[in-house]
């Protein structure tokens, strides 16, 4: 990681895994056939600092994405192959997680496919690919973009949490209790 970045406008550059983030929620919305599950993912949470949480989050992402335009990846090198796994177990996560919501129904809460493994893969899906352009590129501006990305996922996803909660009770709070955060193995429910 050099304290000053390349920037060249290239075809190889970390924009080939950042479109993802900008294609995957149009696609998510052809892909799921119930528009009330469309929407429900749409839901807004009540959070404190919501707004001003949700404008850091989209102004991240998309200086992350314009920022990729310019970052040469490191090819031939062991850390373009890393990163290259990074991305795709990133992007495996995602697809299988709206896959999975194509036949959900709008008033279930997601607690099969790899909502079994992790509570939230969309947003683990995202830290994947984030983490996958810093290995492949080497970049620390990448890294300050994951922090803040992270800082904004930690507040988020305990938000999102408490309203599943309200809404759906005794039921999610077992799969709380059975289901990481983030990834992990399920656990047995207790009796």
């Amino acid at each position: 990681m050099s304290l000053i970045p390349n920037f060249e406008l290239g075809l190889w550059n970390a924009w080939i895994f950042m479109i993802w983030l900008v294609i995957l929620p149009f696609l998510t919305n052809l892909i799921i056939k119930d528009k009330n599950t469309s929407n429900k993912l749409k839901t807004s949470v009540p959070v404190k600092f919501e707004k001003g949480l949700n404008i850091l989050s989209m102004i991240v992402v998309i200086f992350a994405f314009i920022y990729s335009l310019f970052l040469p990846f490191e090819i031939q090198t062991i850390w373009f192959y890393v990163g290259t796994v990074f991305f795709i177990f990133g992007f495996l996560i995602y697809i299988s997680a709206i896959g999975y919501l194509r036949n959900v129904a709008a008033n279930e809460f997601f607690n099969k496919g790899p909502y079994r493994f992790s509570r939230h893969p969309v947003y683990l899906s995202m830290i994947f690919i984030f983490v996958s352009v810093i290995i492949a590129s080497i970049s620390w501006i990448f890294l300050f973009l994951l922090i803040l990305l992270v800082i904004h996922l930690i507040i988020a996803a305990p938000a999102e949490e408490q309203y599943c909660l309200k809404r759906y009770g005794k039921d999610y709070q077992q799969y709380i209790e059975t289901t990481p955060r983030w990834i992990g193995l399920p656990k047995s429910i207790k009796k």
